[in-house]
């Protein structure tokens, strides 16, 4: 027995030599990364409802909304990898749940990634968010194209498949959802109350995009659209949000932009051509914007925007926002700043400033002042 543990015992010392190498070996193939961003501040907004003003804090303030996540990938050899990404978006105000309560609201998908690009499955971005993403100086923050179009700060649809392709400076995307909004969190765009995946109407609550985008060092444009459908709702309470009550509507967004970046300074401009059957007084418009963003030091940046709504034969639903903001970078993940916008409405728009929280509309036809300090930090 003795001679026999002798001679196990090299094996055995192998062995555990040959797991453990293994065991290196995967974890240097895969990885998992938590990262998150908490941005909040303090907003003042005047002209609510016509007759007082507000003072808040926020649930969206900056560029880009708090949030908590988990990505990860694994390498699957050949040149193809398993990935994923669970987000939460996250109101810092109160340290509830965004996007209608869910719990990884922001993004929840797997996927495969190779040279042919990345097939993901699950709750996903559309082709409008990322098509609009250089160009948009303001993005979807609290004075921006947000204000005006609710959807761009929420472009993500549920149950939906992705392919995204990048080379070359190219990047080339789609997707397809089989019920875009399962939750009944409206009249929001983080919650329409449209899940379809029904076997009654094959059209019901569907929604796809598609995008092409080219971007150098210096310049970039992109072009996407992006189409969701409603469905016929049942008996009353039975709503679907946005005024698409039938699955032969459809509300469109067709995405033109561009920027380009002229020494240190950057210009973004674009337009989204929207043709909404929810909306049958007034489907069709345009909603124009321009900026300009300047980096005065390196720590400290100034920009400014100017988005524009028009309606075609309804002009009395028109506005326009003009925005300016000042951001002092401590760090690479620590920035505070100030930003102010105005709004003015045609006789019958009712559109508010602030794309922070619902809740701050003026009276029809009235002008709009909003201001915000904030702090943002990033892990």
């Amino acid at each position: 027995m003795k001679k026999l543990s002798r001679h196990l015992a090299p094996l055995a010392a192998a062995a555990g030599a040959l797991a453990c190498a293994s065991a290196a070996q995967a974890q240097q193939a895969s990885s998992v990364q938590l990262y998150g961003l908490l941005d909040t501040g303090v907003e003042y907004v005047s002209n609510v409802g016509g007759s007082y003003s507000l003072t808040r804090v926020p649930t969206n303030t900056n560029t880009a909304p708090s949030r908590v996540g988990f990505r990860g990938n694994e390498d699957l050899g050949n040149g193809l990898s398993a990935v994923f990404t669970l987000e939460m978006g996250i109101d810092p105000g109160n340290g509830v749940s965004n996007q209608g309560g869910r719990l990884f609201g922001r993004q929840a998908y797997v996927g495969l990634k190779s040279g042919l690009g990345t097939v993901s499955v699950g709750r996903i971005y559309t082709m409008t968010f990322w098509g609009g993403t250089s160009a948009d100086i303001h993005g979807g923050g609290i004075y921006g194209t947000g204000s005006l179009d609710s959807y761009l700060p929420n472009a993500r649809v549920d149950n939906a498949l992705g392919w995204m392709f990048n080379q070359s400076g190219w990047t080339l995307g789609a997707t397809y959802s089989l019920g875009r909004d399962a939750v009944n969190a409206g009249p929001s765009p983080a919650g329409t109350n449209c899940a379809g995946e029904s076997g009654a109407d094959s059209r019901a609550c569907r929604q796809w995009s598609l995008m092409a985008k080219y971007d150098t060092a210096d310049w970039g444009v992109a072009l996407a659209n992006d189409r969701m459908y409603g469905r016929t709702v049942g008996a009353a309470p039975d709503a679907v949000f946005g005024g698409l009550n039938s699955s032969s509507k459809s509300d469109n967004r067709l995405t033109v932009n561009g920027w380009v970046k002229l020494d240190k300074t950057k210009i973004g401009a674009g337009v989204i051509r929207r043709n909404n059957d929810g909306l049958p007084a007034r489907p069709d418009s345009d909603m124009w914007h321009l900026g300009v963003l300047h980096p005065v030091t390196p720590q400290l940046d100034l920009s400014a925007q100017w988005v524009g709504l028009r309606y075609r034969n309804a002009s009395a639903y028109n506005a326009n926002l003009i925005s300016v903001r000042g951001t002092y970078n401590f760090s690479k993940r620590t920035a505070v700043y100030a930003q102010a916008g105005y709004i003015s409405n045609s006789d019958n728009s009712t559109v508010s400033v602030s794309g922070g929280t619902t809740g701050s509309n003026p009276a029809a036809g009235k002008s709009q002042t909003g201001f915000n300090v904030g702090l943002r930090h990033a892990f």
